[in-house]
C-alpha cells in the first residue's frame, strides 16, 4: 500500500503525465458499484486501497467538474455500503480507513457529484438506526468532522445543516441566563454534589459524541451562502452555551464523587471535554458572524468572554488538568478569549485585562507547573499574554504597562517569615518562581526593549538587595531568566546582565576558596557549577550580535564560554605566535588548577585534594589528582575542556625559546619567585603527575633533568593530546588547509619533529604519543558495539589514523618512522578489520611505488630505506589479510588492479602480462613495477604458507571460495593461488563488463532511449519513456529468474549464467556511482536475485559464480556489505527450511547406508534422488567458505553483520537433526561447526559483551549439533574428485585444531580485564536459562567439549586414512590411550546428549570393553527412551537375557525394525528361539517386501533347524502367499537342502533328521496354499526347468561326441509355456525362448552338466529387447557353498557401490534346485585365462596388448584400469572368503579386461589336496598380473599405488559391515557345507576383519597383505601343479 501511495503522490505532483490512464486503471481495481437494493458485497482490501489511491490523485483545491472525481469514489459514497459490516473485509479496521479517505475528499475541489454524494453519505450516517451499523456511522461522522469543512455546495449543505439541527433538542434551546453570584459553585442548596453528578451521568456518552460531531460539522455551515439563518444560529449557540456553562460544575466534581470509575469514567470525561471544546469553537464562530454594534451583541460578547474566563479558571483548578484533552480545551478557550478580545477593534481589551491577571496568577500558582518543563497550560497562558500585550501595545499602552507591572509585583511579594523571629523559613512560593519564568518568557517572545527595561531592573534589584541575594531557588530562577534576557542582544540589558553574572560567579568562586564545601548551601553550589556556567554558555551560543560578541573576554574565566569561542579554531592551520602563547598559558592554567578531566581513570587518587585554590599545597597536589581523578569540578567544565582540546593547536616550542618560556612559566608556576628555582617541591609534584599521566612509561627518576616548568609544559602537552584523542576519536574537524590530514597524529607528531630535544624530553614526548594512541584505542573499543552512523564514524576514525601512520612511514626522521611502524602494527593487532580497509590498502600500494621527493639534497639511502620499508609492510599486510580473509582480500586487490587498469597505458599492461612467469626478469624502471614484483611474490596454497599456525585460509572451504572469488580454477590438491595473475585477469574481466555497461549507457543516451523513432511522425508514443537502468534492470531480472526456472528442470549454462551475473553486477555498481536514486526497487530486486540465484540453483559452478559476484559487490561497494549479507543469510535459512544441500535431512537417499537397506542397514529400500545430493553439499561448502571469510572481516567492525551471521548460525544449529548425514557432507558440516565455534569465541570481544548469554546458548547448540554428527555409524564416501577426500580430512583436522586451542570463556587472562569491565565478566552469579547456575554450564560444557574433541580426532584420523590410504606412516592424532574411567565418562556424556551417539561409539571402538559394558548398562537402565533406535538391540537382547527370560525383552514388541542381517542373527542357536525374540524377528521380516528378503533365503531355510515354535515356518508360509517369486525360490532351496535317497551316507544327527524331514512338509504346505493362478505358474515354471535339468541324465549314457546333438534333440521337445516364466537365478529376466544350437555339454567327473542359452528380456524393460543369457545346469554337484560365497561377494559389491568405490565384483547367480542339483548363471562375454592361453602365447600383458593395443594407448590403459578395479575388488573378497583352487580355469576375463572369479568349492578353512593349504597368499597376484598392475616391477609405480589404494579402501569399507557379513555366514554353520567342516571358520573370518585395529592399522595390514601376495611363489607353484595335472594353462 505504501508503494501505491508513493506512486499516487508522484502522479499527482506531475499532472502532465497520462493521468487519465492511471485513473482508469485504478478505477478498474475498484470493482463495480453495488445496486441500491442489492445487499452490499464484501469489498476486498485491494478495492479499498485503490479507493485511497484514487482519492490521493484528486487535485487539491481549485475548481473542478464532475470529471475530477472518479466514479468509484462517487459509487462508494452513494451506495452507503460502508455503513454495513458485511461490506468490510475481515480483520479490517474501517475507522483508520475513513479517517484517511475523508480528508482527501475534503481537500478536493467541490463538484456537484462529489457534493451530492458526501451530503447523502452524511445524512445516511446520521439516520442509521441499526445497532450493528452504529459504530460504522460514528466512525464515518467522526472522520467527516475531523476533515471538515467538506466540499459541499450550498444546495447540498442546507439539508445537512437542517438534519444537524435536529441533534439539538428543544431543552437546549432555552436562552442563556446570566449567572447570579455564587451560582457557579456546587452548592448544597441545589442538591449538592450528588445531584450535579446525577445530572451529568444522565447524559449518555453516545449522545455527547453525536453532539460533538454535530458541533464540528455545523460550525462550517454558519454564515455564507446557503448557511444557517439567524434563528438557527441562535439555536445552535444556545446549545453550545449550555455545554460551556456546564463545564464549570463538571470540572469541579472530584474523581471520588463519580459513580463510574476506571475506563468508563475516563471515556465520559474525554467525551464531555471534547464536546465542550467543539461548543467553544461554535460560540467563537457565532460571534465572528454576528453583525452590528447593538447592545445585545455587546452583551453577548461580554457574556461569552465571562463564560470562557470562568471555564478557563475551572480547567486550571480541576483535578483533570493533566489530561491531554483538558489541556487542548484550555488552549481552545484561551484562543477564543484572544479572538473575542481582538474582535470589534479591541473594545473588550479593558474588560479582559482585569480578569486576565487573576487567570495568569492562578496558572502560576500551580505547584505542578514549577518544574523544568512547565507544560501546555503554562505555555498557552504565555501565548495569550503575548498576543494581548502585542495587540494592546498600539491600542492602549498604559493598560498594557499596568498589566505587566501588576504581574511583576508578584515577584516582590514575600512572606512574613522574615519578620518573625524564631520561625523556620519556608520555601519560596511557587507563584513567584512561575511569575519570574513568565516574565522572562514575555521578554523573549515579545523581543521589545521597552518590556525588558521594565522587567530586568526588577530582577537585578531582587538579586542584589532583595530576598534573592542569598542562595535560594528564587535566585537560581532569576539568574536563569537574566541569562535568557541577555541573549536578546539589547546592549544595555546585555551589559547589565553579563556584569551581574560575572560578579556572581566570582563571588561564588571566592566562597569556595574561603570556606569548606559542607558549609555552603546546596543552592550556592548549583549556582556556581550549573546555573551560571549554563547561562554563560547560553549567551555565548545564542548571541548573534558581533558588536556584543567582541566583549566575550568578560567570560574568559569560564571554560564553556571559552570552548564556544574556540570551536571555530583549526588546530593544524598556521597560528600566530601570540595566539599560540595564549593557548599555552590557557593549558598551563588548566593543568595547574586541575580543570581537565582525568586521563588515568583506572587509578585512585593518591590522597584527597582540597578544593581550596589559594594555597601552594593545593597547587602541588591538584595535578596528580587531575591525572588520576576523581574530577572535582562541574561536568560541563570537563566537556568544555575537551572542546577546547579539539581546537587547540600543538603547543610546540622551539629550543631557543625555552628560557623565555621558562621565565613566563615560572611566573605562573610560582608567583612568589620569578626564577622559580626555590620551589623544588612543586617540581617533584609536577614530575610525579607527569609520570602518572604517561602511564609509568617514564620513571620519575629519569626526569631529574627536567625542571618543574618543563614538567608542567609536558604535562600540559600530555593532557592536551590525550584529551584530543579521547574526543571524537582523535579526528580533527574538517581542516581548511589543503593536503593536511585530519588525524590528531598530525598534531602529536609535531612534537617529535622538534629539533634539539634532550633525551629525557624526547622520551616523554614519545610516551605522550603512545598514551595518545592508547586513548584512541580506548575510544574505538568503547564504540565497538555501535551500529549505523556510530559504526561508520568508528571505522572512519580507524581509517584516518591508519592512513596517517602509513604516510608517516616516509618521514626522514628514523624515530618517527619507527614509532609509525609500531603504532600501525598495534593498530592491526587490535583492530584487524583495518587490513581490509580499501583506503589503507590503496594508500599502502600507492606508497610502494610513489615517487619519493628527496628534498633539496638528494638522499638515495633514505629513498631505498623507505621503499624497502613500504614493501616489507605491504607484504606482511597482504599476507596477513589473505591468511584470514582470502576472498575479501582478493576482491580488494582486484579493485586496486581495476583502478590501475583504468589509469595504466596498454603497453605497460602487456609488459605486466609478459612478466607473470618471469619474477626475476629484466629490470624495469617504472616505480609501478615494484607493486607488480611485490604482488607476484604473494601466494597462498593448501600446504605450507608464510604464516604460523592454523588460520582461516587453511580451511579448504575458504580456499575453494577464495579460488572462486579470484576467478581461478582450482583442481590440484596443492593448488596455489597466484595473487597478481588472478587479480589482473579478474580485474580485466570486470573492466570489460564495466566498459560494456558504460558503452551501452552512452549509446542508449545518444539514441534517446528505446522508444526513439518508434512512433509515427506527428504522434506521441503511448508507452512511457524508460530509462537505461529500468530497461536493463528488468532485462537482467528476467534473465536471472529464467535461470532459476531452468535449473529446476535441467542443468543451466554455467558460462552464460556467470556472464549474466557479471554484467548485472557491473550495471548495479555503475548505478551506485551515478548518485541516482531512480528505480531503487528494481535494483534491490536485482541485488536479491544476485544473492539468491546460486542458492536456488545449488550447484558448485553456480555457487562459484555467486562468490565471485558477492566478493565483487562487497569490495567495490562496502556499503552493500550488510545488504548482501542479509540476503545471503535469508537464502541460507531458506535452504534450511527447504532441506537442500547440507540440510537435506529428509532426503530419501541420504548416503551410502541408504543403498544397503534393508540387508545391512535398518530401513526401507528407497530409490535414489533425481539430483546428486553431493552437488548441493559442495555448493554449501563453498558458501560456508565465503561466510567464514566475511566473518573474519566483520567480526571486529560491523556488529550488524556479526548479528546477521549470528542469526544464520542460530538457524543452522537450532536442530541437530536437520543436517544431511551423507558422508560427503562431513567436511562441510564440520566447517559449519567451525564457523559456529569461531562466532562463539567472540564472547571475549567487547562488541558482543551484552550477548554472552546468547553466545553460550549458541555454543551449546554447536556442541549438540557437532556431537549429533556422531549419532550415526561412521561411513565412507569416495568422490570422483581426487582431492575431495583430502579436503574432507583437512576440514575436520582444522576443526579439531580449533577445538584443541579454543579458550574457555572464563580462562582469559584476568589481567587483561579493565576494572571498569569486571562486573561484565563476573558471571558467577548468573543463571543460565538451560543449565541453571553458570558453573554447571561450564562443567557440562567441558565434558561435551572433551567428548567432541575425542570423536572429532577419531573422525579426522579416519578421513585422513581414506585420503592417504597407503601412507604407512602413522599420523593419527587420537591414540586411544584413554583410561576406563574416562571412557565411562564419555559414554555417559554422549548418552545424555543423544543415546545414538553412545551407541555409535561402539562401532568406532568395537573392542573397547569398558565402553561396551557402560553403554550396555545405560541402555538397559533407560530402555524406554530407545525404542526407535534399532542399534540398541544387541545391548539387551543377549544370550544371557534369553537364558534368564529377562524383563527387558518385554520391550521388543514396541521396538523399531532393524536390518535383515541383524534380525537373522537372533535366529541363531544362542537365542534359543525365545518367543519374544522370534516374534520381533518375524515382525521385522514382515516389515520388508518378501522379494527383498529373498536374498537371505538360504539362511531362512537353515533357521528352520531351530524353529521349535514354528514361527519361522509361519513367516515363510505367509511370505510365500504374498509373493510367488519368494515361494518359488523357497521351494528350490527346500529341495536343495533335501538329502538324496541314493546318498548312502551315514544318517545325520537327530536334529538334522528332523530338519530334513520337515522340509518336504513345508514345501507341500506352500504348494497347498497357492491360488489357482499361482499353482499354474508354479507348475509351468518348475516343470520347464525340470525338463531342462533332466537333459543331463539323458546325456549320461551317450558318447561325448553325440552329447551336443542329443542336447538339441531334447531342447526341441521343450517349449516355453507362457510369457511369465523367469530365470531362477535372475528373477528379473523373463524367458522368451531357448537357443536350440546353444546347448554345450561340459566336463565333469560324475554327471554331465550342460550349458544352455536362453532368450530373455528384462521384466521392467523393453519387451522387444531380447538378450541371450546362458546358464549351466548341474547334476551331482552341491551348489550351496557357491551360493554362500556369492552372497558375501554380492554384499561386498553393494558395499563398494554404496560407498562409491570403483571396484568390480560380479556375483553371478547360483540356485540349488534339488539335492546336488542347481542352476548357475554364466558370466556373459567372458573367457577363462586357460582358454586365453590355449589361443595366445604369452602372458596377460601380451594378451592385453593384442586385444587392446599397445601400452600407453587409451584402449589399453582403459583395459588396464578395468583389470585393476576388478583385481582390487576380488582381492578384498578373497582376503575375507579365502577361496582356494585359484587356477587359471577359475579366472575369467570379460571383454573389457575385468577379472571374475568363479568356482568357490574351497573357501574359508578348506583347500585342495586334503586341506594342505598350499596357496598361502590371501589372494592370487601372479607375475603376469603384477606386470599389468606394476609396470615398474618395483612396487613404486602409479598403477600399483592406485591398486593398493583401491584394496585398502575396499577393505576399510568392508570392515564397516563386518557384523552383517558374519551373520550371513554364521547362519550357515549347521548346513553341512564343506567349508565349515574343519577349524573355526567364523572366528577366523572375524579375525581377518581385524576389528581391534584402527583404520590406519587396518590400512597398513591391507598394504602388507598386497605386498605379501605380490608374485608369491606358492601362487606360481599351484599354477604349475594344475598345468601338470590338469593341463590348465599357467
Amino acid at each position: 500500500m505504501e508503494a501505491l501511495n508513493e506512486l499516487c503522490d508522484l502522479v499527482a505532483a506531475h499532472p502532465d503525465l497520462l493521468l487519465a490512464d492511471k485513473l482508469a486503471w485504478l478505477s478498474s481495481r475498484c470493482g463495480g458499484a453495488p445496486a441500491a437494493a442489492a445487499p452490499p458485497s464484501r469489498a476486498s482490501r485491494a478495492h479499498l486501497h485503490s479507493l485511497l489511491a484514487l482519492a490521493r490523485l484528486l487535485p487539491a483545491g481549485g475548481a473542478g467538474g464532475d470529471a475530477a472525481t472518479p466514479p468509484p469514489l462517487l459509487a462508494f459514497l452513494a451506495s452507503h455500503a460502508f455503513l454495513s459490516p458485511a461490506f468490510w473485509p475481515q480483520s479490517f479496521a474501517p475507522g483508520p480507513f475513513l479517517s484517511r479517505l475523508l480528508p482527501l475528499l475534503a481537500a478536493a475541489p467541490a463538484s456537484p457529484a462529489l457534493s451530492s454524494a458526501l451530503s447523502a453519505a452524511v445524512l445516511a450516517a446520521l439516520d442509521v438506526a441499526d445497532p450493528a451499523s452504529a459504530p460504522l456511522a460514528r466512525a464515518f461522522l467522526s472522520a467527516a468532522a475531523a476533515a471538515a469543512p467538506l466540499p459541499l455546495l450550498p444546495a447540498d449543505a442546507a439539508p445537512v445543516a437542517a438534519r444537524l439541527l435536529l441533534e439539538f433538542p428543544v431543552s437546549e434551546e432555552a436562552p442563556a441566563k446570566a449567572k447570579g453570584k455564587g451560582e457557579d459553585t456546587v452548592s448544597e442548596e441545589n442538591g449538592g454534589v450528588r445531584e450535579v453528578v446525577r445530572r451529568f451521568e444522565e447524559e449518555e456518552v453516545e449522545a455527547l459524541e453525536r453532539k460533538e460531531v454535530a458541533f464540528r460539522l455545523i460550525v462550517h455551515t454558519m454564515g455564507g451562502e446557503g448557511g444557517l439563518q439567524a434563528e438557527q444560529v441562535g439555536k445552535v449557540r444556545n446549545a453550545a452555551s449550555r455545554q460551556v456553562r456546564s463545564l464549570t460544575d463538571f470540572l469541579k466534581i472530584r474523581k471520588r464523587d463519580w459513580k463510574e470509575q476506571g475506563a468508563q469514567l475516563r471515556a465520559r470525561i474525554n467525551t464531555k471535554l471534547m464536546c465542550c471544546q467543539a461548543a467553544v469553537v461554535v460560540l467563537v464562530r457565532s460571534i465572528s458572524i454576528m453583525g452590528g454594534d447593538s447592545k445585545s451583541s455587546k452583551d453577548m460578547l461580554q457574556q461569552t468572554l465571562a463564560w470562557f474566563i470562568e471555564a478557563t479558571k475551572s480547567c486550571i483548578l480541576s483535578s483533570w488538568r493533566k489530561l491531554k484533552i483538558c489541556e487542548e480545551l484550555f488552549c481552545t478557550l484561551l484562543n477564543g478569549i484572544s479572538q473575542i478580545t481582538v474582535s470589534r477593534g479591541g473594545q473588550l481589551l479593558p474588560v479582559l485585562l482585569i480578569p486576565l491577571k487573576p487567570l495568569v496568577v492562578s496558572t502560576c500558582s500551580q505547584a505542578d507547573l514549577a518544574g523544568s518543563s512547565p507544560g501546555a497550560l503554562f505555555e498557552a497562558v504565555v501565548k495569550l499574554s503575548c498576543e494581548i500585550i502585542e495587540f494592546g501595545w498600539t491600542k492602549d499602552r498604559a493598560l498594557v504597562d499596568t498589566f505587566i507591572m501588576r504581574l511583576a509585583a508578584y515577584v516582590r511579594e514575600r512572606n512574613d517569615y522574615e519578620e518573625e523571629d524564631g520561625k523556620e523559613k519556608e520555601a519560596v512560593p511557587v507563584i513567584r518562581l512561575n511569575v519570574v519564568r513568565l516574565l522572562a518568557e514575555l521578554c523573549v517572545c515579545l523581543k521589545k526593549w521597552e518590556v525588558v527595561d521594565m522587567i530586568l531592573p526588577l530582577f537585578i534589584e531582587h538579586l542584589e538587595e532583595g530576598d534573592a541575594s542569598s542562595p535560594s531557588s528564587l535566585r537560581l530562577r532569576l539568574l536563569d531568566a537574566i541569562s535568557r534576557v541577555a541573549c536578546l542582544g539589547f546592549e544595555k540589558s546585555y551589559r547589565e546582565s553579563i556584569v551581574l553574572m560575572t560578579r556572581s560567579y566570582l563571588d561564588k568562586v571566592k566562597a569556595v576558596g574561603a570556606s569548606e564545601n559542607n558549609t555552603l548551601p546546596s543552592e550556592a553550589t548549583i549556582e556556581r557549577t550549573e546555573t551560571l556556567p549554563a547561562g554563560f554558555l547560553l549567551v555565548a551560543s545564542n548571541l548573534t550580535s558581533t558588536k556584543l560578541r567582541s566583549g566575550a573576554d568578560l567570560m574568559g574565566p569560564l571554560l564553556p564560554a571559552v570552548a564556544e569561542i574556540c570551536s571555530d579554531f583549526d588546530p593544524v592551520s598556521t597560528v600566530e605566535p601570540s595566539l599560540l602563547k595564549l593557548f599555552r598559558n590557557l593549558w598551563f592554567y588548566i593543568v595547574l588548577f586541575g580543570l581537565a578531566p582525568p586521563i588515568q581513570s583506572n587509578q585512585a587518587p593518591t590522597k584527597p585534594v582540597s578544593t581550596s585554590l589559594n594555597t601552594m599545597e593545593s597547587i602541588s597536589t591538584i595535578p596528580l589528582q587531575a591525572v588520576a581523578g576523581p574530577y572535582m569540578w562541574n561536568s560541563q567544565w570537563c566537556v568544555a575542556v575537551q572542546r577546547i582540546a579539539q581546537g587547540t593547536p600543538p603547543l610546540v616550542v622551539s629550543s631557543v625559546k625555552w628560557l623565555e618560556d621558562e621565565l613566563e612559566l615560572n611566573a605562573l608556576h610560582n608567583p612568589g619567585s620569578r626564577r622559580g628555582s626555590g620551589n623544588e617541591k612543586a617540581a617533584i609534584a609536577q614530575r610525579t603527575a607527569l609520570s602518572a599521566a604517561l602511564g609509568g612509561r617514564v620513571e620519575v627518576t629519569a626526569m631529574s633533568t627536567i625542571s618543574g616548568v618543563k614538567a608542567t609544559y609536558l604535562l600540559a602537552v600530555a593532557f592536551l593530546e590525550i584529551l584530543r584523542f579521547s574526543c571524537n576519536g582523535g579526528v580533527l574537524a574538517a581542516t581548511s588547509t589543503l593536503n593536511k590530514s585530519n588525524s590528531a597524529f598530525s598534531c602529536v607528531f609535531e612534537y617529535l619533529l622538534t629539533p634539539n630535544l634532550t633525551p629525557a624530553v624526547t622520551q616523554c614526548l614519545t610516551a605522550v604519543v603512545h598514551r595518545s594512541f592508547e586513548a584512541v584505542l580506548s575510544w574505538l573499543e568503547d564504540r565497538i558495539s555501535e551500529i549505523g552512523e556510530g559504526a561508520d564514524t568508528r571505522e572512519s576514525v580507524l581509517s584516518v589514523h591508519a592512513c596517517f601512520l602509513i604516510k608517516s612511514m616516509s618521514q626522514r626522521d628514523e624515530h618517527v618512522r619507527d614509532v609509525s611502524v609500531k603504532l600501525l602494527t598495534q593498530l592491526k593487532e587490535k583492530f584487524p578489520q583495518v587490513l581490509w580497509n580499501s583506503s589503507c590498502l590503496d594508500l599502502l600500494l600507492i606508497s610502494v611505488h610513489n615517487e619519493l621527493t628527496s628534498g633539496p639534497v638528494s638522499d638515495p639511502a633514505w629513498v631505498a630505506t623507505v621503499r624497502s620499508l613500504y614493501q616489507k609492510i605491504a607484504r606482511e599486510w597482504l599476507t596477513s589479510a589473505l591468511s584470514y580473509a582470502p576472498c575479501t582480500t582478493q576482491g580488494l586487490i582486484q579493485m586496486v588492479t581495476f583502478l590501475s587498469l583504468l589509469r595504466l597505458p596498454i603497453a605497460y599492461l602487456v609488459e605486466v602480462k609478459e612478466n607473470f612467469c618471469k619474477p626475476s626478469g629484466v629490470q624495469r624502471t617504472q616505480h609501478t613495477a615494484d607493486v607488480v614484483s611485490l604482488l607476484s611474490e604473494i601466494r597462498i596454497c593448501n600446504g605450507k604458507n608464510d604464516w604460523n599456525g592454523i588460520r582461516t585460509a587453511n580451511v579448504p572451504a575458504v580456499m575453494d571460495s577464495a579460488a572462486a572469488a579470484s576467478g581461478a580454477k582450482k583442481e590440484a590438491a596443492d593448488f596455489t593461488l597466484e595473487v597478481l595473475s588472478t587479480a589482473v585477469v579478474s580485474a580485466t574481466v570486470k573492466c570489460n563488463h564495466a566498459g560494456e555497461i558504460a558503452g551501452m549507457r552512452r549509446l542508449f543516451s545518444t539514441m534517446g532511449g528505446l522508444n526513439m523513432g518508434m512512433s509515427p511522425l506527428g504522434t506521441q508514443s503511448a508507452q512511457p519513456h524508460q530509462s537505461f537502468d529500468e530497461v536493463f534492470v528488468s532485462k537482467f531480472v528476467s534473465l536471472l529468474q529464467n535461470f532459476v526456472v531452468t535449473a529446476e528442470k535441467q542443468p543451466i549454462d554455467n558460462v552464460q549464467f556467470r556472464e549474466t551475473c557479471s554484467q548485472a553486477t557491473a550495471l548495479l555498481l555503475d548505478h551506485m556511482m551515478s548518485d541516482s536514486r531512480a528505480n531503487l526497487e528494481g535494483f534491490s530486486q536485482l541485488v536479491r536475485l544476485l544473492c539468491w540465484c546460486p542458492a536456488y540453483i545449488s550447484t558448485p559452478e553456480a555457487m562459484e559464480t555467486g562468490i565471485y559476484i558477492w566478493t565483487w559487490l562487497v569490495s567495490a561497494a562496502p556499503s552493500l556489505g550488510p545488504l548482501v549479507l542479509a540476503e545471503l543469510v535469508d537464502a541460507w535459512l531458506w535452504t534450511i527450511d527447504t532441506k537442500r544441500g547440507l540440510f537435506a535431512s529428509d532426503m530419501n537417499y541420504c548416503g551410502p547406508d541408504a543403498k544397503l537397506r534393508p540387508h545391512l542397514i535398518a530401513g526401507e529400500p528407497e530409490a535414489p534422488p533425481e539430483k546428486d545430493p553431493v552437488e548441493a553439499i559442495i555448493a554449501h561448502r563453498l558458501w560456508l567458505g565465503f561466510f567464514i571469510d566475511r566473518f573474519e572481516v566483520v567480526r571486529h567492525d560491523s556488529i550488524e553483520q556479526l548479528l546477521l551471521l549470528g542469526r544464520m548460525l542460530q538457524g543452522t544449529m537450532k536442530c541437530p537433526n536437520h543436517f544431511s548425514r551423507h558422508p560427503a557432507a562431513t567436511g562441510t558440516f564440520f566447517t559449519a561447526m567451525l564457523l559456529g565455534l569461531k562466532f562463539c569465541s567472540c564472547q571475549s570481544q567487547s562488541n558482543l559483551q551484552k550477548c554472552n548469554m546468547g553466545l553460550q546458548l549458541l555454543e551449546d547448540r554447536v556442541y549438540r549439533a557437532a556431537l549429533g554428527w556422531f549419532a550415526y555409524a561412521p561411513e565412507w564416501y569416495e568422490s570422483p574428485n581426487k582431492t575431495y577426500a583430502q579436503r574432507e580430512a583437512q576440514s575436520v583436522s582444522v576443526f579439531v585444531h580449533f577445538l584443541q586451542n579454543e579458550r574457555t570463556s572464563g580462562s582469559s587472562d584476568s589481567s587483561s580485564k579493565s576494572p571498569g569491565r569486571e562486573s561484565e565478566h563476573n558471571t558467577a552469579d548468573q543463571i543460565h536459562p538451560v543449565w541453571g547456575c553458570i558453573d554447571n554450564y561450564a562443567a557440562v560444557r567441558d565434558k561435551r567439549k572433551q567428548l567432541l574433541l575425542m570423536l572429532s580426532q577419531h573422525e579426522a584420523d579416519r578421513l585422513e586414512v581414506w585420503a592417504q590410504p597407503i601412507n604407512t606412516k602413522d599420523t593419527t592424532t587420537f591414540r586411544g590411550k584413554v583410561s576406563s574411567d574416562k571412557w565411562i565418562d564419555h559414554a555417559r556424556t554422549a548418552f545424555a546428549v543423544d543415546p545414538r551417539i553412545a551407541l555409535s561409539m561402539t562401532l568406532r571402538f568395537p573392542t573397547n570393553t569398558a565402553l561396551q559394558s557402560e553403554i550396555t548398562q545405560l541402555v538397559q537402565t533407560r530402555l524406554l527412551e530407545l525404542r526407535t533406535i534399532p542399534e540398541a538391540l544387541p545391548f539387551f537382547i543377549t544370550p544371557k537375557a534369553v537364558d534368564e527370560n529377562s524383563a527387558l525383552l518385554q520391550q521388543l514388541p514396541h521396538w523399531a525394525p532393524c536390518s535383515v542381517t541383524q534380525a537373522l542373527e537372533f535366529l541363531t542357536p544362542p537365542y534359543k528361539g525365545h518367543p519374544r525374540v522370534m516374534a520381533y524377528v518375524l515382525r521385522v521380516l514382515e516389515t520388508y517386501p518378501p522379494e527383498t528378503v529373498t536374498f537371505f533365503m538360504p539362511q531362512l531355510v537353515q533357521s528352520l533347524r531351530y524353529d521349535e515354535g514354528k514361527l519361522v515356518e509361519g513367516y515363510l508360509l505367509g511370505a510365500a502367499r504374498r509373493s510367488n517369486i519368494f515361494a518359488h525360490i523357497l521351494i528350490w532351496h527346500l529341495q536343495g537342502e533335501c538329502v538324496p535317497d541314493e546318498s548312502g551316507k551315514d544318517s545325520a544327527a537327530p536334529k538334522a533328521t528332523a530338519f530334513h524331514s520337515l522340509l518336504p512338509a513345508v514345501r507341500q504346505k506352500i504348494i497347498d496354499s497357492f491360488t489357482q493362478d499361482a499353482r499354474d505358474m508354479f507348475e509351468r515354471e518348475f516343470d520347464f526347468f525340470d525338463k531342462v535339468t533332466s537333459i543331463s541324465g539323458v546325456l549320461f549314457p551317450l558318447p561325448k561326441e553325440e552329447r551336443r546333438a542329443g542336447i538339441r534333440r531334447e531342447l526341441e521337445k521343450i517349449t516355453v509355456p507362457g510369457d511369465d516364466l523367469y530365470l531362477p537365478t535372475a528373477t528379473n529376466k523373463l524367458v522368451r525362448g531357448i537357443q536350440l544350437d546353444s546347448g554345450i555339454p561340459l566336463q565333469s567327473a560324475a554327471k554331465v552338466p550342460i550349458m544352455i542359452t536362453f532368450n530373455v528380456v528384462d521384466r521392467d524393460g523393453n519387451p522387444n529387447d531380447v538378450k541371450p543369457q546362458a546358464c549351466i545346469f548341474k547334476v551331482g554337484d552341491d551348489c550351496r557353498q557357491d551360493v554362500l560365497a556369492l552372497q558375501v561377494i554380492a554384499l561386498l559389491r553393494d558395499i563398494f557401490q554404496a560407498v562409491g568405490l570403483n571396484l568390480y565384483l560380479f556375483p553371478y547367480g547360483v540356485l540349488p534346485t534339488g539335492p546336488e542339483r542347481g542352476i548357475i548363471e554364466v558370466v556373459p562375454n567372458t573367457r577363462s585365462r586357460n582358454q586365453m592361453g590355449e589361443t595366445t602365447d604369452g602372458g596377460l600383458l601380451e594378451i592385453f596388448q593384442q586385444d587392446y593395443g599397445p601400452v600407453g594407448s587409451p584402449s589399453f590403459e582403459t583395459a588396464r584400469e578395468m583389470f585393476m578395479i576388478s583385481s582390487a575388488g576380488y582381492a578384498v573378497a578373497s582376503l575375507l572368503l579365502q577361496p582356494k583352487d585359484r587356477h587359471n580355469g577359475n579366472l575369467l576375463f570379460d571383454s573389457y579386461g575385468r577379472l571374475v572369479h568363479i568356482d568357490f568349492g574351497f573357501i574359508l578353512e578348506i583347500s585342495p589336496g586334503g586341506n594342505m593349504g598350499f596357496e598361502s597368499a590371501h589372494f592370487k597376484l601372479s607375475h603376469e598380473m603384477t606386470q599389468l598392475l606394476d609396470p615398474s616391477g618395483t612396487m613404486k609405480s602409479d598403477t600399483w599405488n592406485q591398486f593398493l589404494r583401491l584394496c585398502v579402501k575396499g577393505y576399510l569399507a568392508a570392515r564397516r559391515h563386518m557384523n552383517g557379513i558374519l551373520t550371513t555366514v554364521n547362519l550357515m554353520v549347521d548346513s553341512g557345507l564343506p567349508c565349515f567342516s574343519r577349524g573355526d571358520p567364523i572366528n577366523n573370518l572375524k579375525k581377518r576383519f581385524h576389528p581391534e585395529m584402527n583404520e590406519r592399522e587396518a590400512a597398513n595390514f591391507m598394504v602388507r597383505t598386497c605386498v605379501d601376495a605380490y608374485n608369491k611363489w606358492t601362487t606360481a607353484g599351484y599354477d604349475l601343479i594344475q598345468y601338470l595335472q590338469q593341463g590348465i594353462e599357467k
